[in-house]
């Protein structure tokens, strides 16, 4: 019962957060991408800090002297939905491959495309191919970090999801490194469930991967290496 309280404590602040952000992030859309990301990014700070207070959730982030100077692509293992805030968080400005159904979600989808998403159809691999490769080099070209999750859902602890290569393909295309992201949030904030465990998640942050030289299938598998092979070190609750 506790658990399902604070749960519900918690999710009423994110949408109250997110009403007010929202229509924030539209008025602020004439300023430059990188200063109004920096801006928006307070909503996932907050929603951290509310997700502590509420769910006793905390985080312990190890790794960041591992971070290059921007752009590179990001690649993240994929548990849940709190390292969609927490990479907000510590990566500079990003643009994200995400689902094009999501910018359909009524004022929480008019706020994500006001972040400059590369929002793909799924329905179409061949055509989402090409626009990840067209879209992502473009955004890195212009500075910005491209946040993928290889695995293209949300994967539960202890399951596995094929490594997609798009992300790898794009690092080969466009020549900036990988920097590879595992945790062990899906223990605390599951993916199909309203309550969250009290404790603490640990993130790792790798050193970044160079492409040079290396085809898509060697970057693939050398990012699946390292993030399956870190999560399996990470404490399990």
């Amino acid at each position: 019962m506790m658990l399902s309280l604070r749960a519900l404590l918690f999710y009423t602040g994110m949408a109250l957060a997110t009403m007010i952000m929202v229509p924030v992030s539209l008025l602020l859309l004439p300023i430059p991408y990188p200063r109004r990301f920096g801006i928006i990014a307070n909503w996932a700070r907050f929603n951290l800090w509310w997700l502590k207070i509420t769910c006793r959730l905390d985080a312990n982030i190890s790794g960041r002297g591992n971070i290059p100077r921007a752009p590179y692509i990001i690649m993240c293992k994929h548990q849940s939905a709190w390292e969609t805030l927490a990479i907000q968080l510590i990566f500079p400005a990003q643009a994200w491959i995400l689902k094009r159904e999501l910018l359909w979600i009524p004022i929480y989808g008019w706020g994500l495309a006001s972040m400059q998403p590369i929002a793909i159809d799924r329905g179409s691999a061949v055509h989402a191919l090409k626009q990840l490769l067209r879209e992502g080099s473009e955004k890195l070209h212009r500075g910005l970090c491209v946040v993928i999750f290889p695995e293209g859902t949300r994967t539960p602890p202890g399951k596995r999801q094929t490594y997609q290569a798009g992300g790898a393909m794009l690092a080969a295309k466009s020549g900036y490194p990988i920097v590879p992201v595992a945790h062990n949030a899906g223990h605390f904030w599951p993916r199909s469930s309203f309550t969250k465990q009290a404790g603490v998640i640990n993130m790792v942050i790798g050193q970044p991967i160079a492409v040079a030289g290396k085809s898509a299938r060697r970057l693939t598998a050398e990012v699946e290496a390292w993030i399956e092979g870190t999560v399996k070190t990470l404490p399990q609750p």
